[in-house]
């Protein structure tokens, strides 16, 4: 019987080493491979001797299988770790929303009857000092 906490230990290791091995593979091909620490190396030329033996993603798939394992023992994970369905390559129907374009605004124009006309903040002002000055010599 596997434990929750084991499995949330196995999703994390599985997405880090997909992750990892994405990452390690892009920096192989762009000959930056010295770089990488010495068990990622170690993983990419466990990858290239599969690659002799059988196609690319099947390759692809062990390496990440072996860095699963490796990372869900490094992570506290009790006995042999749980399978992990691995993420289909088609397309995300689950949260993914569609991009939609907004819709086209037309151009307001000067005589729409809706539009409340709007006063420049200037020509309030002088309102407001007008009626100040008038209520103050004025009136008192």
């Amino acid at each position: 019987m596997i434990k929750a906490a084991d499995m949330m230990i196995a999703r994390r290791a599985d997405t880090k080493a997909r992750a990892d091995f994405a990452t390690w593979k892009m920096m192989a091909k762009l000959n930056g491979a010295s770089s990488l620490p010495a068990e990622a190396q170690n993983f990419l030329v466990s990858y290239k001797a599969l690659l002799n033996q059988m196609p690319e993603s099947e390759a692809t798939d062990a390496t990440i299988n072996l860095i699963y394992k490796a990372y869900y023992a490094q992570m506290g994970g009790a006995g042999s770790p749980p399978d992990v369905i691995a993420p289909s390559n088609g397309q995300m129907t689950g949260n993914v929303t569609a991009f939609k374009r907004p819709p086209t605004q037309s151009p307001k124009t000067a005589g729409v009857s809706g539009a409340k006309p709007r006063l420049p903040v200037a020509l309030i002002f002088v309102c407001l000092v007008v009626v100040y000055v008038g209520l103050r010599y004025f009136v008192l």
